[in-house]
């Protein structure tokens, strides 16, 4: 069959082999983060071979960024057309907050990657999340602010100072996917089944709901 002969490991199908070893490298820097990090694991996870991985990526720092990039532009593809919408501010709260969880409960390895980078960073922060924060957080940031601002005035929301609000909303979606693993072994419950995980998203957007909505 004429098309299907190239392999995923050589350079005749491109967006296939570096979708996979971005997939692969999610895994293995949320295991390990970028230092802890082998870019043989990644390319073997991947089904490529190591020549095709820097054919891509020029070393290890480059596949981590096109990672970061891959987490965060995959987030902002999906909210930024909710918050850009024409909905009042309640309903787009709710639709930001159920699009926000479902992307991240699909990618569940994505928290521990943002968290590995936060703890190798320090407080100065890192280059790469430096480039993240004004790429991708700020945009995001500034039209939650706006929403928020929009619902206060029509009285839609209690009075909230968005540098409280907003990272607390991060923090109780995203908190509870980065301690998946401790759960699992601590409770003897799996904490990303689907129940588990329908049940956390109604409790996600009740519990934020009782904190904003007047």
């Amino acid at each position: 069959m004429k098309g299907n002969n190239s392999r995923l490991g050589t350079r005749g199908r491109p967006e296939e082999s570096r979708a996979s070893i971005l997939t692969a490298a999610v895994a293995e820097f949320a295991e390990h983060g970028i230092a802890g990090a082998r870019t043989d694991a990644i390319a073997r996870a991947a089904h490529v071979n190591k020549a095709l991985l820097y054919y891509y990526f020029k070393d290890k720092d480059a596949l981590y960024e096109a990672v970061l990039d891959h987490v965060f532009g995959g987030l902002q593809d999906r909210v930024m057309p909710v918050l850009d919408s024409k909905l009042p501010p309640r309903q787009k709260m709710l639709e930001y907050l159920g699009t926000y969880f479902d992307y991240i409960a699909a990618n569940p390895r994505f928290p521990r990657v943002v968290q590995a980078e936060w703890m190798r960073s320090g407080g100065k922060g890192s280059a790469p999340m430096q480039r993240v924060a004004k790429q991708y957080f700020r945009p995001i940031f500034a039209k939650l602010v706006e929403v928020l601002r929009e619902g206060i005035a029509a009285g839609e929301f209690r009075t909230v100072n968005p540098m409280d609000f907003l990272p607390s909303v991060a923090a109780v979606i995203v908190f509870y996917f980065a301690a998946a693993p401790v759960m699992k072994t601590l409770l003897k419950v799996d904490p990303l089944s689907e129940q588990r995980i329908r049940e956390r998203r109604a409790f996600v957007l009740d519990f934020i709901s009782a904190a904003l909505f007047v």
